[in-house]
């Protein structure tokens, strides 16, 4: 992940505070929306590291057909991970 768990707790809970105080959300428990929208951050925020791995194991996959042809790990990498974000429509 780019951004350390601590910081995107204080996004979070900056996040939480702005929603409540913007009265763009209700609640009787800001603790647990501040819970939520963490879990929320982390899972949106690991999504690339996820990504990365599922690239690694396709690469590996092929990585001796890859030696064979003189690839480029480098690009086949940015290759596969492009061709990742848009099956899963994600954004990065």
């Amino acid at each position: 992940m780019l951004l350390s768990k601590e910081y995107v707790g204080y996004l979070a809970r900056e996040v939480s505070k702005k929603l409540i105080s913007g009265e763009f959300i209700e609640t009787k428990n800001p603790a647990a929306v501040t819970e939520r929208v963490h879990a929320a951050m982390l899972e949106e925020f690991a999504l690339e590291d996820r990504i990365n791995d599922e690239v690694r194991v396709i690469l590996e996959a092929y990585s001796e057909e890859m030696r064979k042809t003189g690839a480029n790990y480098q690009e086949m990498f940015k290759k596969v991970k492009n061709e990742l974000v848009r099956k899963y429509k994600a954004v990065l």
